[in-house]
């Protein structure tokens, strides 16, 4: 979608790393939008789109070993800068201070000592904080110290002419109280925002673009079953109504009893045109002897788009496909400076030829947010806080080959985990929980006969967007009694293993 969605702007500067989006993630709580854009691309960005601050994103480098740099143009526009951690560093390098290099492990403990409380440190008091890696030496000239510790002065400078800011805070502080306040200071009272951003607006402006864009011409909407398509459908069918036909393509890759719930829901509750295409065999023909995780992806990605052109073609002249691409999958998918993490089929997995004009409306959100303009939609409660599931399904939770058996083995173990997670009353606790058949077998012992069956992996994890996660502490007895009851009522798994690595260093799904 084009068009300006937002009355008040914040750029990010992203120098390659995932903290990008947990500043993204912090702001947006703030009732602001904010938007990542690469370093080469800032100062264009700045110009064109006038935001009312700048974020210079943190990361795991050193300026003496990354190449990452800025324009020093882009500090004399006149635009409140704040710059944190590695993005400190950086705009010291350029603006002609001093650096040395500290070989800094892990972000050590500091007390922070403030000097100056008149606005970035506004009604914060000494508090301990983190150090990141490179030290600041010598500040550049036009800037004066606002925060010291015993062993760093320069822990936070200013440049009240240009309204610079620098912190040689670990980004972790955005977790802290700390962190938040400095945040929430150079938001409001150095930037002089109002926190205008809210999913009303976003509705109203969206819907309005949508109406523009598509005028009489028909649209497709692919769903999957999960809230971002649904939300994408509703958003779009608000906008121009018998104009779009949502294509459900059932590849076969989808948990127990979903493609029915599916069919049943947008029919019936909310009145859509619906085609419900059967392309299982179809799609698991397609994976057949293929193990690699980006390569099913990429097959999935494209093959859905050729279910939609030949249902589109039967449909009638659709220039349009909407569909339900969300913030962490444009990041996750290669977008800025971040590299490859994993296609998503919606953006990594697209053929160069396709035949649609995209309609995103949610490429903007993430997922706490989508999840926000589906309440506001009136979608039913068990729909928008439904566990995300992934748009390749349970192919990418097989580990090596696709096969119906083993999608028929994953589906009933999935089931079983979910029933005993509601039972216990965890599943609204819980971001995302999911079963994961892996290629391994091991030995075990069922009525003192050998076996060699399946090792089952389970993942739960707690998120706000999927950006970060970290593994749902089960109490014991509810583990002992999901496993127990998967190996009892499915004998081709013998044993069943939990997944406690957060994300980062690891990612939610496992392909």
């Amino acid at each position: 979608m084009k068009g300006r969605l937002y009355q008040e702007l914040i750029l990010i500067v992203d120098f390659g790393t995932q903290y990008s989006q947990l500043v993204a993630r912090r702001i947006r709580e703030q009732h602001v939008y904010c938007e990542i854009v690469s370093p080469g691309r800032v100062l264009e960005e700045a110009k064109t789109k006038k935001p009312q601050g700048i974020i210079l994103s943190g990361g795991v480098g050193s300026v003496f070993d990354d190449k990452a740099t800025i324009p020093e143009e882009l500090f004399n526009l006149g635009i409140p800068i704040l710059a944190i951690c590695f993005g400190y560093q950086v705009m010291v390098h350029v603006l002609g201070g001093k650096l040395v290099a500290k070989d800094i492990k892990q972000p050590k403990k500091a007390t922070l000592t403030i000097k100056d409380s008149s606005d970035l440190f506004f009604n914060i008091k000494e508090s301990a904080f983190l150090l990141s890696q490179d030290e600041v030496k010598e500040i550049p000239k036009g800037f004066e110290v606002i925060a010291s510790a015993e062993t760093v002065p320069n822990v936070a400078i200013r440049d009240p002419q240009r309204k610079l800011y620098g912190l040689q805070f670990s980004l972790e502080e955005l977790h802290t109280s700390l962190g938040k306040s400095v945040l929430q200071n150079f938001l409001f009272k150095v930037c002089k925002l109002q926190g205008l951003w809210d999913m009303d607006q976003f509705i109203n402006e969206v819907v309005k673009q949508i109406k523009e864009k598509v005028g009489t011409d028909k649209v497709i909407c692919g769903l999957s079953g999960g809230v971002d398509s649904a939300v994408t459908a509703l958003l779009v069918h608000k906008a121009i109504g018998d104009q779009l036909t949502c294509i459900f393509v059932d590849h076969g890759f989808m948990r127990q009893g979903e493609a029915e719930d599916v069919v049943t829901t947008y029919r019936e509750r909310f009145n859509m045109n619906l085609v419900h295409v059967d392309a299982s065999k179809r799609f698991v023909k397609l994976l057949e002897g293929i193990t690699e995780p980006e390569q099913k992806r990429k097959i999935i990605g494209n093959e859905f788009i050729r279910v939609f052109e030949e249902e589109a073609k039967k449909i009638g002249d659709a220039k349009f496909l909407a569909q339900g691409t969300v913030y962490p999958d444009v990041i996750e998918s290669g977008s800025g400076s971040s590299s490859v993490i994993k296609s998503h089929h919606n953006v990594g997995g697209l053929p160069e030829d396709l035949q649609f004009e995209l309609i995103e409306p949610l490429r903007d959100l993430f997922k706490v947010e989508v999840r926000k303009v589906g309440e506001k939609l009136g979608m039913p409660a068990e729909m928008v806080w439904r566990h995300p599931f992934p748009g390749p399904g349970l192919a990418i939770r097989i580990i090596g080959e696709v096969t119906k058996p083993k999608l028929d083995l994953l589906r009933k173990a999935d089931a079983i985990y979910i029933d005993e997670i509601k039972k216990h009353g965890l599943y609204n606790d819980i971001w995302q929980a999911f079963c994961v058949l892996t290629n391994t077998r091991t030995v075990g012992v069922l009525d003192d006969e050998r076996t060699y069956a399946y090792v089952l992996g389970l993942r739960a994890v707690n998120s706000s967007d999927g950006m970060t996660a970290n593994w749902y502490r089960f109490p014991y007895e509810v583990l002992d009694k999901i496993s127990n009851r998967i190996m009892k009522e499915l004998p081709e798994i013998n044993r069943v293993v939990y997944d406690i690595s957060p994300k980062p260093p690891s990612t939610i799904e496992w392909e």
